[in-house]
């Protein structure tokens, strides 16, 4: 019984919308960009909704009724037009805003899968069938969304404001101080924020993700480690590896002494919990990365950071180049932040050109600047000439909303192990040499 209350008169509805689109031009702004006439049953309606959409693109406002009739050029637009002034006499014009949103969505969401239901039939009897389109289609169908909030006023909601100002935003620290001190406390544990580790091929990427996970996990949150490039068990050694301290090329000989560390480690942290996902390169879409999570949710499991390893590497079929292709994968990204109150942390290539270069900047950003223009932090990861060799790794700030843009540190790395440690007397050791190095060039200039 519930099913069929929550249904709606889609027939009628058109009636509403049409009235609405005429009447209300606040309304027809925020449908006109995802209406589609050819989806409307009744002709009618259909041939004025079009006057309308025409008229508004023209002046980006609706018609009154003498300029509505201007575009009745035939017989049958005339009597299209008589058919919705009809229909209008009928219809009580008081309407609930919120309920006259939430079935003006409704109607486009259903009207939508149905036509695309209708274009997969046509395509199953032509043999023609590609299954990332479907996906793409459905999945856009389902995320169709007409906001009924208006945003915030500054000068009506100033006290909102100044309350959002004095409150304290809860973040979980990566566990290296300068890294934290730039995210002004640590990664966001609401979500809304996508973070990204840039570098180049080999430059260990995946060893600041891993590194990150672990910390996070240590402090008795649960991390989703999603790898599109790394076997499971692979992340698995990794990790096992840093926590435990046990050299990778030991790990088979000592498999018992790992076996009690990570037990130990487990009754010392036991809200701790780091979930390794794996799925093939450029196979999962967000939509169905975002069906796992969801998964994940319906048996009890709410990840409070996800690691994604990395972004470039899940599928897209939306854009005509990389670019489009990926500022649209990291646009989906970050939008899984606000949907499952949760920071994503991930990782993308910088290009060729930048190899070179002390310290990478926004520019080399690999495939799209895309990407770069919708994270909300950028840090790259780079060494300079030695530093594998002297077990140097480097980041810098490429791009930061939360606090300053610039600065760099160095860290040490335990390659036996994976493990990213940070060094203040390295890092002194690092200034002094620059330091020595301007000095340097002063007094040859």
């Amino acid at each position: 019984m519930q099913n069929n209350i929550e249904k709606i008169d889609l027939d009628h509805f058109e009636k509403i919308l049409i009235f609405k689109s005429i009447t209300d031009e606040s309304y027809f702004s925020s449908i006109v960009e995802i209406a589609n006439p050819d989806h409307m049953k009744d002709k009618a309606i259909r041939d004025v909704f079009n006057i309308i959409k025409i008229y508004f693109s023209k002046h980006n406002t609706i018609p009154n009724l003498s300029e509505i009739k201007n575009y009745l050029t035939t017989t049958e637009l005339k009597d299209s037009f008589k058919c919705v002034l009809n229909y209008i006499q009928t219809l009580d014009k008081n309407y609930n805003v919120v309920e006259l949103y939430q079935n003006t969505e409704r109607y486009f969401k259903e009207k939508a899968v149905y036509h695309t239901m209708l274009n997969v039939a046509d395509k199953l009897q032509q043999g023609e069938v590609d299954t990332s389109w479907v996906l793409d289609s459905f999945e856009k169908n389902c995320n169709i969304n007409l906001t009924t909030n208006f945003g915030l006023d500054l000068y009506q909601d100033i006290d909102k404001l100044v309350a959002e100002i004095n409150k304290v935003e809860p973040v979980i620290p990566s566990k290296w101080k300068w890294l934290d001190d730039k995210l002004d406390g640590g990664f966001l544990k609401n979500g809304r924020a996508l973070y990204i580790f840039a570098g180049q091929t080999n430059v260990g990427k995946s060893i600041v993700l891993g590194n990150i996970a672990t910390n996070v996990a240590n402090q008795g949150k649960t991390v989703l480690l999603v790898s599109l490039e790394m076997s499971e068990m692979m992340y698995a050694k990794r990790l096992s590896s840093s926590i435990t301290k046990i050299p990778m090329k030991h790990l088979k000989s000592e498999s018992i002494t790992l076996k009690h560390a990570l037990e130990d480690v487990k009754k010392s942290n036991p809200k701790g919990q780091i979930l390794i996902k794996e799925f093939p390169p450029s196979t999962i879409t967000v939509g169905q990365l975002s069906a796992f999570i969801k998964t994940l949710n319906n048996r009890g499991v709410f990840p409070d950071l996800i690691v994604l390893d990395y972004v470039n590497l899940l599928h897209c079929t939306y854009g005509n180049n990389s670019y489009e292709r990926i500022k649209h994968i990291c646009e989906q990204v970050r939008s899984l932040t606000y949907k499952f109150n949760c920071s994503i942390v991930s990782a993308t290539q910088i290009n060729r050109s930048q190899f070179d270069i002390s310290e990478p900047s926004l520019a080399g950003i690999a495939e799209s600047i895309g990407l770069a223009a919708t994270a909300d932090f950028i840090c790259s990861v780079y060494q300079h000439e030695d530093d594998a060799e002297n077990g140097i790794m480097r980041m810098g700030l490429m791009k930061n909303r939360f606090g300053t843009n610039t600065g760099s540190n160095s860290f040490n790395i335990e390659y036996s192990t994976l493990t990213i440690n940070e060094d203040d007397e390295l890092n002194s050791l690092t200034d002094a040499s620059e330091d020595a190095k301007f000095t340097l060039e002063a007094l040859c200039s």
